[in-house]
């Protein structure tokens, strides 16, 4: 494939990797460059994408390729204004794929509309996650626990459906479970997340929970962590968990090969939040992490079910 370069729809500004190429690539290309976005981003997702059929693998790699790349061309550039006029000519380019899928010359499109043709995957899904992105460019704050499942609908929940779709599920009661599922997990990323927010000027905590135990902005942006604080944390800590098992419900109506897939991504979250646990709910001493012990024992475990699951076919 050629050098990246900016053709088409230009996205002037995006990080380079992430430029048009001037040649349209193969579908091979295009499966590779996504491959490798996959690879060198997200080690978690590489590594779920293990259990599900081969032949749907390259779907869940383009899938992934568009949501990595819209983020960053929501986060990774200079300012909000530049954000939006990427992310708008990212949502053209969107379209062109579901209208005019031979004039699309970014890899991501060229992979994307094989998953689309082969899954009959809706726009709106991929469209909604755009929305979250846009979002982030003019919301900083919330106030409600209720803005946060508004704002996860978006920049979350599509996942979760789209993986679904891809798995060839379609009915309404399985997706609402997922959306718990993804839900949950970007609040846990949220909790995690605390510090690294802030000093990206946002705040996801909601206000009512920190008028409710006494918290000003201060104390966030000082990291002077209090037990007040640490109780308001810990009660963010345990909507989630409670959202997150509810959510989880969903691995008795799928194929056990999707199930192993959502129960390690589910058990990631919970391992999450046990991290928060772990550091007595003071997320302002530094960013919780998943050690690579535990995530050496959840791939174990995941093994383990698919082993199990082949043995009872």
């Amino acid at each position: 494939m050629s050098e990246l370069t900016t053709s088409g729809h230009a996205l002037v500004g995006a990080p380079p990797q992430y430029l048009t190429p001037l040649e349209r690539p193969s579908l091979e290309e295009a499966r590779a460059w996504c491959a490798e976005l996959t690879r060198s981003h997200y080690e978690n997702f590489h590594v779920a994408t293990i259990f599900l059929p081969s032949k749907v693998k390259p779907h869940f790699e383009s899938i992934y390729a568009y949501c990595r790349v819209s983020d960053d061309l929501g986060d990774e550039v200079e300012s909000p204004a530049v954000a939006l006029r990427l992310l708008d000519a990212w949502g053209a380019m969107l379209d062109e794929c579901y209208e005019h899928p031979e004039r699309s010359m970014h890899p991501v499109f060229v992979a994307l509309h094989e998953a689309i043709t082969a899954c009959d995957l809706p726009r709106e899904l991929f469209s909604d996650l755009l929305v979250a992105f846009r979002m982030d460019q003019v919301k900083t704050e919330y106030a409600t626990w209720e803005e946060l499942l508004e704002y996860s609908h978006y920049s979350a929940n599509p996942v979760g459906r789209l993986v679904l779709w891809v798995c060839g599920y379609r009915d309404e009661k399985i997706a609402l479970l997922s959306d718990k599922v993804c839900t949950a997990l970007q609040l846990a990323n949220f909790w995690q997340d605390v510090v690294e927010d802030k000093e990206r000027g946002r705040r996801y905590i909601p206000e009512e929970s920190m008028q409710r135990f006494g918290i000003d902005e201060g104390q966030i942006e000082g990291r002077v962590f209090t037990p007040e604080l640490g109780a308001m944390i810990e009660d963010l800590v345990t909507r989630t968990r409670a959202m997150l098992a509810e959510g989880g419900e969903i691995s008795r109506h799928v194929d056990r090969d999707l199930a192993v897939t959502l129960n390690l991504f589910r058990k990631g979250g919970d391992a999450i939040l046990d991290g928060i646990v772990a550091q007595q709910y003071d997320v302002l001493r530094g960013r919780p992490v998943v050690s690579k012990a535990k995530k050496l024992w959840l791939l174990g475990g995941a093994l383990f079910e698919k082993f199990r699951a082949g043995l009872t076919r």
